[in-house]
């Protein structure tokens, strides 16, 4: 089960293009929360909060315990803006959860032991990550930080699977439910073999050298 993690939050009145940037000089994000069958509301969150908490993974994949002026709500994140050079969140979208209800949310594959496989020690062989989030369904009280796959066995030619990933208890992936087809690889171990060009046969006979010019006729005198 996933831990807590708890976002400090206040209400706000203002909204609009002109709020939203003084709440930014401010060092303030401006954001919104809705969902669950209630109005949206606007919030503001310290922009340090938003900035350490982005550091980890949790933020974008568990469900928050989003604390607005001392009453929580059940949220997860479902958009975010951020400056495009600078190190600055300019919003925020949260949605509220109902928690007898399932959510469907991507977390992140965490790979371990790949450095000690078979797989890695072998010379040209190239170890692939092909998914590095997979969607999970599954009620909020279940829903995982991240999921783990042991790659300690893989060998030169493995594929890993969706339906191979090790799941805990209540939580299902929604794309194995659509078919074969969509039971894609979540790793690949395959071997990359170099090409050398030929060499020019050491026999190779060179071209015949074109015939010498023959010296023009002189004139005789008579």
């Amino acid at each position: 089960m996933a831990k807590t993690h708890e976002i400090l939050a206040q209400s706000r009145k203002d909204e609009g293009k002109g709020a939203s940037r003084r709440l930014r000089h401010a060092a303030v994000v401006p954001a919104v929360v809705y969902g669950a069958g209630q109005p949206p509301q606007s919030i503001q969150i310290a922009h340090n909060t938003i900035l350490l908490a982005a550091k980890h993974e949790w933020f974008f994949s568990s469900v928050l315990d989003l604390n607005i002026d001392g009453k929580v709500q059940k949220v997860l994140v479902r958009d975010w803006q951020k400056h495009p050079y600078k190190l600055q969140m300019l919003h925020m979208d949260f949605l509220r959860i109902n928690e007898n209800e399932a959510v469907r949310i991507n977390v992140p594959v965490h790979f371990l032991n790949q450095e000690v496989s078979q797989a890695a020690k072998t010379a040209g062989v190239v170890i692939s990550h092909n998914l590095t989030e997979v969607e999970v369904s599954c009620l909020p009280k279940y829903l995982p930080e991240f999921l783990e796959l042991d790659l300690a066995d893989l060998k030169d030619g493995d594929i890993i699977h969706l339906s191979q990933l090790k799941l805990p208890a209540h939580v299902e992936i929604p794309a194995l439910a659509l078919g074969a087809d969509h039971d894609i690889a979540v790793v690949t171990a395959y071997s990359v073999k170099e090409e050398v060009e030929a060499a020019p046969a050491d026999a190779a006979v060179a071209a015949p050298a074109a015939p010498a010019a023959k010296p023009a006729a002189k004139d005789s005198k008579k």
